[in-house]
C-alpha cells in the first residue's frame, strides 16, 4: 500500500486532499495539519486548519464557503452580540461550537491535542490519519505597523519596537522589502485570524512570527510517517502560514529533507496570484515573489524534488528546473473534484519520474 504523507492547511489543503483520495483510493494518506492558525476564544480552543479538513473529508463542510459546517445556525454569536460580548469578527456556528466544546473539554482533562483530533475523527471518519503538527501551543502572529504612529485605525496587540514581538522567543521570518530596518517605527503583532478575518490583510506585513514554534515538538506519529513515506506532496496551501508553519517546528522540515521518498509541491500561485486568500502578503513579508518560481525557490531544491505550476505558468518551468527542482505544468484549478484528481495524478506521476 502506497503511503503518502500531505502536510497542509485549510481550505486549498482540504480540497486538494479531497481529490488526492479520489486520485489514489487503496493509498494510506497520513495528513500533517498546521495548528499555527489556532486560537482561544469565549474559552474554547479552536482549530480552524485541523477541524476544515476534518469537515471537508467527513461531508460536513460548507461548500461555498470553504470553511464552517454546512446548514450553520448562529444563534450563540447572537445571543453573544446581545450580552456586548466579543469578539464579534470571528463567529462560530452552533454545530462548530459542539466541536470546540468537545476538544476544549478533552484538552482539560489532560489529553493532548493529537488524541483528541483522533476522537473527533472518529464521528466523521474522514479517510485519512489527521494528525496535528504538534501537541505543544503555537501560534502564527503577524507584526503590523503601530496604528498609532501610522494614523491607522487602532488594532489589538502589544505596541513593539521593529524586530521579534515583545514576549516573542521564536525568530521573525525574513521581512520582505519595507520591513522592520527603521528601529523609530514601532510594530504591533496581532493574531494570524486577526490579521486575516477582522483586518482582511489590508495593511502590510512587516514579518510573520511562529511564537511557540521553537520549542514545540512534533506530535506523535509525525517524523515516523515522514520516515516511512513512499511519497510527501505539499498541496496548494499557503507556503508561510500553512505549510511554512508545520515546516518551522524543529524536526519536521530535516524530516522532510532527509526522507527517502520523493516531495512534490503543487504551486499555490497561478499566473503571479494567489489562487485564493492573500498569500501574497504573507509572502511578501518574508520577501518572496508572488511567483510559482519564487514559492519554489522559497521552498528551494534542499526540500523539493518536484513542482507543479499551471500551465499559464509554463514558460516558468526552465528557471525552476535551473534551480534544481523537476517541474511540470498542467492545469491547477480546483474547479471540481475531478480536476483536483487530476491534480493529484499528475503529482504522483511526477514523484514517481523523479524517483526513477
Amino acid at each position: 500500500m502506497q503511503r503518502i504523507v500531505v502536510p497542509a492547511g485549510g481550505i486549498g489543503g482540504a480540497r486538494f486532499l479531497r481529490g488526492l483520495k479520489r486520485a489514489a483510493p487503496e493509498a494510506e494518506i497520513t495528513v500533517i495539519g498546521n495548528t499555527g492558525d489556532d486560537i482561544h476564544l469565549f474559552g474554547l480552543k479552536i482549530c480552524p486548519d485541523l477541524d476544515t479538513v476534518m469537515y471537508t473529508l467527513g461531508g460536513g463542510i460548507h461548500e461555498e464557503q470553504g470553511w464552517g459546517r454546512a446548514g450553520e445556525t448562529f444563534a450563540v454569536k447572537e445571543e453573544l452580540a446581545a450580552y456586548g460580548v466579543g469578539p464579534d469578527w470571528f463567529g462560530l456556528g452552533d454545530r462548530d461550537v459542539a466541536t470546540h466544546i468537545v476538544r476544549t473539554r478533552m484538552l482539560a482533562a489532560g489529553y493532548p491535542l493529537s488524541a483528541v483530533t483522533e476522537a473527533l475523527c472518529a464521528r466523521w471518519n474522514p479517510g485519512v490519519r489527521l494528525l496535528p503538527m504538534s501537541d505543544d501551543r503555537v501560534e502564527t502572529h503577524i507584526l503590523i505597523d503601530d496604528p498609532a504612529e501610522t494614523g491607522e485605525p487602532a488594532e489589538t496587540g502589544a505596541p513593539v519596537t521593529t524586530g521579534a514581538p515583545a514576549g516573542h522567543t521564536a525568530p521573525c521570518e525574513r521581512p520582505g522589502e519595507g520591513g522592520a530596518e527603521d528601529d523609530s517605527v514601532r510594530r504591533r503583532a496581532v493574531h494570524f485570524q486577526e490579521y486575516w478575518v477582522r483586518m482582511r490583510a489590508s495593511v502590510p506585513a512587516r514579518a510573520v512570527v511562529p511564537v511557540g514554534a521553537d520549542r514545540a515538538t512534533p506530535a506523535p506519529g509525525v517524523l515516523e510517517a515522514l520516515e516511512q513515506a513512499d511519497v510527501i506532496l505539499f498541496p496548494p496551501s499557503n507556503p508561510v502560514v500553512s505549510i511554512g508553519t508545520i515546516l518551522a517546528v524543529p524536526g519536521i522540515r530535516e524530516a522532510v529533507a532527509d526522507a527517502g521518498a520523493p516531495v512534490v509541491g503543487l504551486s499555490p500561485v497561478i499566473g503571479g496570484a494567489p489562487v485564493r486568500g492573500m498569500a501574497d502578503r504573507v509572502l511578501a513579508a518574508i520577501g518572496v515573489p508572488a511567483t510559482a518560481p519564487g514559492v519554489a525557490a522559497h521552498y528551494g531544491a534542499g526540500l523539493l524534488d518536484g513542482w507543479l505550476v499551471d500551465t499559464v505558468d509554463a514558460d516558468a518551468v526552465p528557471e525552476i528546473e535551473a534551480g534544481g527542482v523537476r517541474c511540470r505544468a498542467v492545469p491547477l484549478l480546483m474547479t471540481d473534484e475531478e480536476a483536483t484528481a487530476a491534480m493529484a495524478r499528475e503529482a504522483l506521476a511526477l514523484a514517481e519520474e523523479v524517483r526513477a
